[in-house]
């Protein structure tokens, strides 16, 4: 993972609905992946009210629920959240791809931006930095959010 990421916009996020999606395996590190994605939805003035948190069994299932959720046509953008550490097997690597793919599917499909923040580690220290460590990954997925919440507004003429 790259530590370059793009200037954060200073963009207005009140008037935005916003729907997460958050696995429950390695929770406790989701659970500090997604504090953080809050405090920046937070930051960019974006109400609590106007957030709406599903939890899953795992990254492999972050891509239905977020259909689930783009499909009510409530939300502006969505964003799934999860960890995957890399393991002794391939499977960490198939869920990476297919998860990945699968949220720009539905991104695509539904119209609703969707907003990967399935976090892929290549080691448990990697993991707590990025989810509840140095590295603002969650602040970094909210900034994202909020621009392509605004973004999706603009071009698809819903009312705020």
């Amino acid at each position: 993972m790259s530590l370059k990421s793009p200037s954060i916009e200073a963009i207005d996020g009140s008037d935005l609905r916003i729907g997460i999606v958050a696995a429950r395996y390695n929770q406790v590190l989701v659970d500090g992946l997604l504090k953080s994605t809050l405090a920046g939805l937070k930051a960019s003035g974006v109400p609590d009210a106007a957030v709406e948190i599903t939890r899953v069994p795992g990254s492999n299932e972050v891509p239905i629920a977020l259909q689930f959720l783009a499909e009510t046509g409530r939300f502006d953008v969505c964003i799934g959240l999860g960890l995957l550490i890399r393991g002794d097997t391939l499977h960490y690597e198939i869920i990476a791809h297919g998860a990945s793919q699968a949220l720009q599917d539905v991104a695509l499909k539904t119209g609703v931006p969707a907003i990967n923040g399935i976090i892929v580690a290549e080691s448990e220290t990697q993991a707590q930095d990025r989810c509840a460590g140095a590295v603002d990954r969650g602040g970094e997925f909210a900034a994202a959010a909020v621009e392509m919440g605004a973004l999706a507004r603009t071009f698809s003429g819903r009312s705020k």
